[in-house]
């Protein structure tokens, strides 16, 4: 199963340049690094992102996270995965860009 991180493009940059990260700042200020399924990712994007430009939807294998993976209750009652680890660059499966058009950020077909 695959799970999304949405990072701005300066916070991807620094997982490409230096091989792992903590996440953003909402991340480091929880203690975990904040992911969400392919049907959570835009309601994610529409109350954390709104009219952002420069973003990247990151995909990640969930199984292969192992036990650092935690699935926790969250909005609405619904269970997010957050992640108990630096992320690395050896976990990401793709990075796409997120582009904003027409005030709403366009997710890729291929999510599932």
């Amino acid at each position: 199963m695959l799970i999304f991180k949405i990072f701005r493009t300066d916070e991807w940059t620094v997982l490409q340049t230096e091989g792992e990260t903590l996440g953003a700042p909402i991340d480091l200020s929880d203690g975990y690094i904040h992911f969400s399924t392919a049907s959570q990712s835009q309601e994610t994007a529409a109350k954390h992102f709104a009219g952002a430009v420069g973003l990247w939807l990151i995909a990640l294998d969930a199984d292969q996270l192992g036990s650092d993976l935690r699935w926790e209750v969250s909005r609405g009652g619904a269970e997010f995965p957050h992640l108990y680890r630096k992320m690395t660059m050896d976990d990401v499966i793709w990075a796409k860009p997120l582009p904003l058009v027409d005030g709403r950020h366009q997710f890729p077909e291929d999510m599932a």
